[in-house]
């Protein structure tokens, strides 16, 4: 059913959760080939970009539950993509690093993430795309060339 202009602003919550939805569903179709999802993908791109952190770290960049990163993280270390190792900075802490298999895995990934978002956004000419991006990043508090949260919701 198509979204009217008429839309209330205040119905931003619904048409954000509507939107969500159909990423996640067309991003999780595409990656079913690698046996992950983009809860997955997302890990493996912030430490292919930041490198190895520990995994309260990683549950600050995701903006994830503590409980569903040690899930994420085991999905992915069953699947030989990271592993876990005393982390330098705190040995309290453990810290989660790619294997050279989650390296390949990502790159992968990375190739059919570019080819999802060029599929649903595929009614945007490249102004409107950049836009929503910049957009969205600023919606979200987050840099356009980040993905990962700033510090005090950007107030540094």
């Amino acid at each position: 059913m198509p979204i009217r202009d008429a839309t209330p602003d205040y119905a931003i919550g619904p048409l954000l959760q509507r939107a969500h939805r159909h990423a996640a569903d067309a991003f999780n179709s595409a990656l079913t080939a690698l046996d992950i999802q983009g809860r997955h993908f997302g890990v493996l791109m912030t430490l292919q970009r930041l490198g190895p952190m520990n995994q309260t770290r990683l549950v600050e960049h995701l903006g994830a539950d503590k409980s569903a990163m040690v899930r994420m993280i085991d999905d992915l270390e069953s699947r030989g993509f990271v592993k876990r190792c005393d982390d330098p900075a705190d040995r309290r802490a453990v810290a989660v690093t790619l294997t050279e298999s989650g390296t390949k895995a990502f790159k992968h990934a990375e190739t059919i993430a570019k080819a999802a978002a060029d599929d649903l956004l595929e009614g945007f000419d490249a102004a409107e795309r950049a836009q929503f991006k910049r957009l969205l990043g600023k919606f979200v508090n987050v840099a356009p060339s980040d993905v990962a949260p700033l510090p005090g919701r950007g107030q540094q």
